[in-house]
């Protein structure tokens, strides 16, 4: 913001903010007022002078601006602008009235100057000088709790880092001084003037400090840390002098300044001063240093806070003086180190430094002997220190999340020592810490179990509110195992001192480290696992220059304190009388000892005083452990001291015998072999006799706890009834009644007393009365046990607790025990239940409490008993269940009898929509009438084809009202096969040999009419039938009850024939239908002569087929491509015949043209006969005689050589001329027909030079094939076999089809294997399943492949000779 102003003809600008242009030079003013107010001037001038009277102007004018602004500015006195005597004067005492050179003044700097009106008024002070408004942020941060000492000492921070910056050879003092009216901070430091690198406006205006800047230096320095580099927040002076006082006057000088700048702080001010603008200004001034300010800093720099109006009266000043030396005892006990520290930083400067001098009301702090620190140091024994150092560092990922912006510390360094403070002459150096600051009046709260055995310092400062526990590694007070006793003893002799860099961050008040800090929280826990916040820290331990781990540190700590014990503790030396030596006794730990020698007194002298076996002591109630509730009134018997005389670190220990105990401890000496038995009695350290808690009584007292022991002391357990506890308000009384049925429930509690031996049952009233219930610290057992039967042969343990006592309702001694609302249902099962009670006490007899709880009368349930020797419930249709046992529950599932034989009610359920009733039963009771028998259930139903193939039902047993159920998974499998129904008949028409019928299902049925279960084994006996390809004649019932014979049964037998089908099961036939095949009749269909001319030739001789009609049956038609084979075989037993030779049926008939007959005259006989059905047959009978005979000159040829003339013939009669003509008929027929087959003979042969072109494409095929598997061939040898060598590794293979094929007679016209093997044998023996799979279909067909297999080439080679011999 830029505001112009207008004065004397003068035109300047007048910039109220801190804008700066990089073209003019900017020059700032604080202009000190004579009626004390002050106003800032910022010039942005390029000229370089100025009037005075317009450099006044502008004063005047901003003057104005502030006046009317602030209410205290308008109660001040005029001034007098207009005065000849106006003159201004710098810090340097420079006066003037002329012209302002601006070259004279530093640009971006502040400059101070006083005006001066003539009236003689100086002010001293001047409002609004120091502007100390904080940054936002730092006002979240104030701390919250501040202590007169801990606000002190945050500003002797402040002076001991100043003065650690001085130079050579210049003093280092630091003086406090606390007065009643006044406490004054002086240090001999660099002071502050008010320049902008080193203004006092820093010291008052929190965060604009550059100290706390200078922490990265105090990070990873040495041990002990000695670097005053204590600024963390940038407030510690304006809060700290504000909390010692409400004003507070800070004077500094520099040596470069003349005059001494104030700035002068006030609480009220601030407060008024803080408006909406959160601005906060304050006075300050300009003075010359005073005499004693010269006389302390001679240098001519310092630095004095002044607090006004203390808040703190009546200061002790020595405790004072001892708790500043606490603060920095560390830092000045060690001033060495820290010289040697600043001397290694400044030596590359060639600088020295001096010592602090650090006083206190004028007295050196190094002459006061008290304090914590002083007096702690002094008692600590001389020996080894142990010490460890610590380095922790943010892991990674850790690191990631903070951001590379992040203020936190991001490695942190610390070092620990331990200290052993040993116990002397029987009493332990830290009780006589505490006693001594005590007189000192410098006392803490604490005693020996409470001290804080952890102090913590950082950068050498300690923090005071830092009093921590035993760090986990140091505690040791729950360790088991071997010298765990003397280890939980020493652990507490250990005082840590840890000692940290400016990596761990305090507390705002720094009074402790930063609780949430993850290094605070790591140190803390150094010893234990690991928690979230500790594990994005790792932690590095070394101890003399080895890295530990966390078991080493352990184990090292523990051997530390061991040698420690045995080289400085000194418990005590001897008793007063002959020892008795006690070689390794069995029960250190019952002993509390860990030496493996003790000495046995039985007098001994303390303090001076005797104390003696059977002397009777009072141990006062926190003495030591087993003593911290009450008294304990005991009866001394033994004293033990470890070791042999003269050693060191023997601990002493007091044997005594409790009041009210009769088996104490026993010494038993034999053979000069002595053993120490402690029995019942305590143990107690000697440090109970210097603490004043162990003091002898005498006898009155002694008889009194006598008495009040014996009023104490419990006879017998009682259990409070209903009325007394419902005093209490408590649910809590058992059942009165012996018996009680199953469902009651359990009272929520049960309450146990003590009644002492003066307590009368009889006597007593029903209301509570404490005098009647024994308070004792005794821990009560109620156990809980379960028996089935009144004679407890079964008893099971339910449960037990254990409960110590309590009070209610202000009477004590009860012992309340949980059961309801730990065992809701205790009583719901029948049975014994007994609660015994009982305590630990000899003197006090046990209770018991039986309660018979019987099963409600409410019916629950029936159950079903199983018996492992009854199979699970499966039976046939028809037959009985086994004996169904059924047991009556209640609804806690307790057994109860049956009053009566129940009206029960079975019912079968086999699916949702099929119910069986089940009449037949015989239901009967045990003896006990426990158990409900049901016998003879049989099932009786035509359903089971509803649940096949598992056949599972549920059987439902139930009352008639259903109020009760039971349902029993069951099995109800079919009956045995009684009857068979065959579905569909045989078609009687139509039962021709080979007929293969397609629908014939025998259906199986048991007597209820259920279809029989699957896998039923029925035997077949067939007339005339067969199954192809069944092996035996056993078939198994499928899964619907049936077997289907559709499209296997063929009919076998003949033509005319009976053919019958029976069934039979377990040797008996249960089903047989006879049926019979259709007839045919094969007979000639053409003339026979009755006489014939033996040698001559039958010709056109017919036969047909006919049925039982006299129809042709025209299926009867060879067809081989249809795998249809009807031939005719002519067969005589006159002459021999050629039955190879098969003439074909043509639609029901064949002809055979030409039939030679024999030369021999006589009766002939021939058969002809179906070549597969040889019931079709026919006989032929002719009579053959002799032919005429003719001359050869007789016969003349015709003109066309086809017909011969017989001449001169003597047989050629004219009679017989009529004979001769059916000879030259027939030989015309014959002629013809000759040419007839010379047709077909040329067909044939055409037919065959295809076949032979086909052959030879598939032999160059074959070829192709053979060159493109040679390489597989070379691999595959095997395969390389001959047909010999295939056709006996196939005859080799048993009882295969191959083989047997291959073993037939190779007679005429059976010679398979020849074409079989060269065909799909050989081929089958190829390199590759797919060539033998594909070869044959795709080369030849589906059709030719399958007839080359069946059928061998012999075959036609027998069908061409038989063609040629009716040609010939």
């Amino acid at each position: 913001m830029e505001v112009k102003f207008q004065h004397s003809g003068l035109k300047r600008k007048l910039v109220l903010d801190d804008e700066d242009d990089d073209s003019n030079k900017v020059y700032r003013f604080k202009v000190l007022l004579p009626n004390g107010t002050s106003v800032g001037l910022t010039l942005k001038e390029k000229e370089p002078e100025i009037s005075f009277q317009g450099f006044i102007g502008l004063i005047r004018d901003e003057y104005d601006v502030v006046r009317r602004q602030s209410e205290s500015v308008k109660r001040k006195r005029m001034i007098n602008w207009k005065s000849e005597s106006l003159y201004l004067e710098d810090a340097h005492d420079r006066k003037t009235k002329s012209r302002i050179n601006l070259r004279h003044f530093h640009p971006h700097k502040c400059h101070i100057l006083q005006l001066h009106d003539g009236s003689g008024e100086i002010a001293k002070t001047f409002e609004n000088m120091w502007d100390l408004t904080p940054d936002t942020d730092l006002l979240m941060e104030l701390p919250e709790e501040y202590t007169f000492e801990t606000a002190l000492a945050d500003l002797i921070d402040n002076s001991l880092q100043a003065v650690w910056l001085n130079g050579e050879n210049d003093r280092r003092l630091i003086s406090v001084n606390v007065l009643e009216n006044r406490i004054s901070i002086f240090d001999t430091g660099p002071g502050m003037d008010n320049s902008d690198e080193n203004s006092i406006v820093k010291w008052g205006k929190m965060g604009a400090s550059l100290n706390r800047l200078s922490k990265v230096q105090a990070i990873g320095c040495r041990p002990p840390y000695l670097v005053p580099f204590f600024g963390m927040f940038g407030y510690g002076g304006p809060i700290a002098s504000m909390h010692l006082g409400s004003c507070a006057i800070v004077s500094s000088k520099t040596k470069e300044s003349k005059k001494v700048y104030m700035l002068r702080l006030a609480r009220e001010a601030l407060l008024s001063n803080s408006g909406a603008e959160c601005t906060w200004r304050t006075s300050g001034g300009i003075r010359d240093p005073s005499d004693d300010e010269i006389e302390k800093s001679p240098h001519g720099s310092f630095t004095k806070v002044e607090i006004l109006k203390p808040k703190v009266k009546n200061l002790d000043i020595y405790k004072l003086q001892c708790k500043l030396k606490a603060y920095t005892f560390h830092i000045f006990r060690w001033h060495d180190n820290v010289e040697r520290w600043m001397c290694d930083e400044l030596s590359k400067f060639g600088r020295t430094i001096t010592p602090v001098e650090f006083q206190v009301n004028g007295v050196d702090l190094t002459e006061i002997e008290g304090g914590e620190a002083a007096v702690t140091n002094l008692l600590s024994c001389n020996g080894p220190e142990f010490t460890i150092l610590l380095h922790f560092s943010l892991k990674e990922e850790k690191l990631a999340t903070n951001g590379p912006g992040s203020k936190a510390s991001q490695k942190a360094n610390a070092r620990i020592k331990c200290i052993y403070f040993p116990i002397r002459q029987g009493k332990e150096n830290i009780e006589r810490i505490l006693e001594r600051l005590d007189a000192e009046g410098c006392g803490v709260r604490e005693n020996f179990e409470n001290f804080s055995r952890v102090s913590v310092r950082r950068l050498g400062r300690q923090l005071p509110d830092a009093r921590w526990a035993l760090l986990p590694f140091m505690d040791l007070r729950q360790r088991k195992g071997d010298k765990s006793h003397l280890l939980k003893r020493c652990c507490l002799r250990v005082k840590c001192f840890v000692e940290t860099d400016a990596g761990f961050n305090p507390m705002p008040s720094k009074t402790d480290l930063a609780l949430h800090s993850p290094f605070s929280i790591a140190l803390k826990n150094l010893g234990n696992c690991p928690r979230d916040k500790e594990k994005d820290v790792d932690v590095e331990i070394y101890r003399a220059g080895k890295k530990l781990t966390f078991l080493r540190l352990e184990k090292e700590y523990q051997d530390w304190l061991l040698q420690m014990h045995d080289s400085y503790d000194e418990e005590i030396e001897s008793g007063e009388d002959q020892p008795v030596l006690v070689v390794s006794p069995l029960n250190k730990k019952a002993l509390g000892i860990s030496s493996d020698v003790i000495r046995v007194h039985q007098i001994l002298k303390r303090n001076g005083v005797l104390w003696k076996s059977g002397q009777r002591i009072k141990v006062l109630k926190g003495a030591c452990a087993g003593c911290h509730k009450n008294n304990v009134y005991a009866t001394i018997e033994y004293f033990l001291i470890e070791g042999f005389q003269g050693d060191s670190g023997g601990e002493a220990r007091i044997i005594s015998r409790p009041l009210g105990l009769e088996n104490g401890c026993i010494l038993n000496v034999k053979d000069e072999n002595a053993s120490l038995d402690i029995h019942n009695s305590l143990t107690l350290p000697i440090s109970v006799i210097d603490s004043r808690k162990c003091v002898a009584i005498n006898d009155t007292d002694w008889l009194r706890q006598l008495e009040k022991q014996s009023r104490k002391t419990p006879s017998t357990i009682d259990l409070l009834n209903a009325k007394q506890c419902q005093e209490l308000e408590v649910d809590g009384a058992l059942p009165t009644d012996v018996t009680i049925h199953a469902g009651q429930v359990p009272p929520m509690e049960i309450v146990a007393v003590l009644r002492p031996s003066s307590f009368s049952f009889s006597d007593a009233s029903n209301g509570l009365d404490q005098k009647d219930m024994v308070k004792i610290n005794l821990e009560m057992s109620m156990e809980v046990k379960f028996s089935k039967t009144k004679k407890r042969q079964d008893v099971t343990h339910i449960f037990s607790l254990h409960i110590a006592p309590s009070s209610c309702k202000g009477f004590h001694g009860l012992y309340k025990f949980p059961v309801g609302c730990k065992y809701p249902h205790l009583f719901q099962e029948a049975g014994v239940y007994t609660f015994s009670f009982s305590i630990n006490h000899s003197g006090c007899q046990n209770y018991k409490r039986t309660i018979l709880v019987v099963p409600s009368h409410k019916i629950g349930k029936w159950q079903l008993l199983s018996d492992e020797k009854v199979p699970a419930y499966n039976v046939r249709v028809g037959s009985c269940f086994p004996l169904f046992s059924i047991a009556c529950h209640d609804i806690y599932d307790n057994p109860i009898p049956f009053t009566s034989i129940p009206n029960i009610k079975i019912k079968l359920i086999m699916n949702e929509d099929l119910l069986v009733g089940v009449a037949k039963m015989k239901p009967s009771l045990s003896p006990d009438n426990l158990v409900l028998n049901i016998e003879d259930v049989m099932i009786e139903s035509n359903g089971l084809d509803s649940i096949r193939p598992h056949y599972e039902a549920t059987l439902m047993i139930y009352l008639q009202d259903e109020s009760v159920s039971i349902s029993v998974k069951c099995q109800v499998t079919p009956g045995a096969l009684y009857r068979i129904k065959a579905c569909s008949q045989l078609p009687g028409n139509q039962l021709l040999p080979g007929f293969v019928i397609e629908q014939f299902v025998l259906e199986m049925y048991d007597a209820y009419g259920n279809h029989v279960a699957e896998g039923l084994e029925v035997q077949f006996q067939l007339d005339g039938f067969s199954i192809p390809g069944q092996i035996g004649s056993k078939y198994k019932v499928d899964d619907h009850g049936c077997i289907d014979l559709g499209g296997l049964l063929k009919v076998t037998a003949g033509y005319g024939k009976p053919v019958s089908l029976s069934v039979l099961h377990d040797g008996e036939v249960t089903f047989n239908q006879a049926f019979q095949t259709e007839n045919r009749e094969l007979r000639i269909s053409s003339r026979v002569n009755e006489h014939c001319v033996a040698g001559s030739t039958l010709e056109n001789l017919g036969f047909e087929v006919v049925d039982s009609n006299g129809a042709v049956d025209k299926t009867f038609h060879d067809d081989e491509m249809c795998g249809q084979f009807h031939t005719l075989v002519l067969k005589s037993e006159s002459f021999k015949t050629d039955d190879s030779v098969r003439y074909a049926f043509r639609h029901g008939c064949c002809n055979i043209t030409s039939f030679p007959l024999p030369q021999i005259e006589g009766p002939l006989c021939f058969k002809a006969f179906h070549s597969r059905y040889t019931e079709l047959y026919c006989d032929v009978k002719i009579s053959l005689v002799h032919a005429p005979k003719v001359e050869s000159n007789e016969i003349e040829p015709c003109s066309d050589g086809k017909v011969f003339f017989l001449r001169n013939s003597p047989s050629v009669k004219n009679d017989n001329v009529g004979s001769l003509l059916p000879l030259v008929k027939y030989e015309k027929e014959l002629e013809n027909e000759v040419c007839k087959y010379g047709e077909r003979v040329g067909r044939w042969e055409n037919f065959l030079k295809i076949l032979d072109c086909r052959k030879t494409g598939i032999e160059r095929y074959m070829s192709g094939l053979q060159a493109s598997l040679e390489p597989n061939l070379m691999n595959n040898l095997d395969c390389l076999s001959t047909k010999e060598e295939m056709m006996k590794t196939i005859e080799r293979r048993g009882h295969s089809a191959a083989a047997i094929l291959c073993s037939l007679p190779q007679g005429p016209g059976m010679h398979v294997t020849e074409d079989v093997v060269g065909v799909v044998g050989l081929l089958g023996t190829v390199s590759t399943i797919k060539l033998s799979r594909l070869f044959l279909p795709h080369f030849y067909g589906l059709y030719e492949t399958k007839r080359n297999i069946a059928k061998s080439f012999c075959y036609f080679n027998s069908f061409w000779i038989s063609l040629l011999q009716d040609f010939s």
